[in-house]
């Protein structure tokens, strides 16, 4: 694992998760009120033994960037290190990255530096945790030029990603990016040879790409500097690889979820809160990082919960959650109701003489307030007595102020907004 080098890509402008990108990349977007989802790919890599992590980040970068900074710091003596890199203008490129090929070619003079026997390329937006020691055994043992990770999917699933067909052997043959209708059948792979059970393999005989990739040093550079145009891994890269190089599929078949909407980033968070998650945050051996804040932990008086996840830091007065999870130095007024809902919290906690001014909003949840299937970004102040619970079952909507939006029916309140007292909606 020495001879690897990890890149992580720090995503673009994430409009499908606007609000929440709104301030902030998509990798810095908070994960389960703790966390930052950048915090997976680069616990995976240190938990697999890579130690050599570039992050390299472009729009709405500052977030990422300071958090990255501030969490990931190795001993002194340790040749290891998480390193951003910034877009930059250099004597051979004035361009911001303009895709994921194009952003790997741009740096890989940095790369270079450290002689790396395989590059391994892989999404700071992306939940999941993989040992890559795996996946880099797989890529060596076959000889492959590249090996890209792949997840079986159902055809109802097929048509949302890149889809992979692979032969017997596991070498990838074709490659479509979001096939539809007729295009499906033909990208079915026998994913029996592959490892999953004949039931499995009936019900899910598509590859999708998981946007992970190891690539042999040599073969990057030959396919990054082939064609100066390409910018893209998955639309160009690895089509254009197909036709000269050895490359091949390793079977990922444990828990991946593309944080890509708002739906997805919903409904993965509240599945955290199954009495059994398929993605176990509580998993000692394999842990996620992510920077320590040394709060105090949460005070709460006479409050009723049930299936919930409550973070370090919070004060709660006489509320009722259920099935919610609520982030870093959230306050929460008496009789105040959540449910169904991710509030993210707070950066800081407000001195009780601003609290008190007469006619502000305090940060936090207000008394008597409700809040039901929504996702409140930090530094939100709720007013009391307002009801959030998108009463007219809206898909879509954004309120002229843009205080909230309303996305794929979740309510999404962004940073630093204020909710007057008593609002409904």
């Amino acid at each position: 694992m020495d001879d690897i080098t990890a890149v992580v890509l720090g995503g673009g402008r994430g409009t499908r998760l606007y609000p929440l990108t709104k301030n902030r990349s998509k990798p810095a977007v908070p994960l389960a009120g703790n966390y930052r989802l950048i915090d997976v790919p680069v616990s995976n890599c240190i938990n697999s033994d890579i130690n050599r992590i570039y992050v390299l980040t472009q729009f709405n970068s500052a977030s990422l960037n300071q958090h990255v900074s501030e969490t990931y710091r190795f001993d002194s003596f340790s040749r290891g290190f998480v390193e951003v890199l910034a877009a930059e203008q250099t004597l051979s490129s004035s361009d911001w990255f303009q895709g994921t090929a194009d952003a790997v070619r741009q740096v890989m003079p940095h790369l270079d530096n450290y002689r790396s026997k395989d590059v391994l390329i892989l999404s700071g937006d992306h939940l999941y945790r993989m040992d890559y020691r795996e996946f880099a055994r797989h890529h060596r043992e076959t000889g492959a030029d590249i090996t890209i990770a792949v997840y079986p999917v159902p055809r109802s699933k097929a048509p949302d990603l890149g889809i992979l067909r692979a032969d017997k052997k596991g070498w990838i043959t074709e490659f479509m990016e979001k096939p539809r209708g007729g295009e499906l059948a033909p990208m079915k792979t026998d994913t029996r040879s592959l490892g999953l059970s004949a039931t499995e393999a009936r019900k899910r005989p598509y590859l999708g790409s998981m946007g992970i990739y190891i690539f042999r040093a040599g073969a990057l550079a030959e396919c990054l500097g082939k064609n100066v145009s390409s910018i893209d891994f998955a639309r160009e890269i690895i089509p254009d690889a197909l036709r000269s190089m050895k490359v091949s599929a390793y079977v990922f078949d444990g828990y991946w979820e593309d944080i890509g909407t708002i739906r997805s980033f919903y409904d993965a968070h509240m599945e955290l809160l199954a009495p059994v998650p398929k993605m176990n945050l509580f998993d000692a051996d394999f842990p996620i990082y992510t920077h320590p804040r040394f709060l105090p932990g949460s005070k709460i008086r006479k409050a009723e919960i049930e299936r919930s996840m409550i973070n370090a830091g919070c004060i709660i007065d006489k509320a009722t959650i259920r099935h919610s999870i609520i982030g870093l130095r959230s306050r929460i007024g008496t009789g105040a109701v959540i449910e169904d809902s991710f509030i993210f919290g707070a950066d800081f906690y407000e001195l009780e003489r601003r609290r008190r001014k007469k006619g502000a909003i305090p940060l936090g949840i207000g008394p008597r307030t409700v809040i039901r299937r929504a996702v409140i970004d930090k530094n939100v102040r709720i007013g009391s007595g307002v009801i959030l619970e998108n009463k007219r079952k809206l898909k879509k909507y954004n309120d002229p102020e843009e205080r909230f939006f309303v996305r794929d029916g979740i309510i999404v309140v962004p940073k630093s907004a204020v909710i007057p007292d008593r609002f409904r909606f």
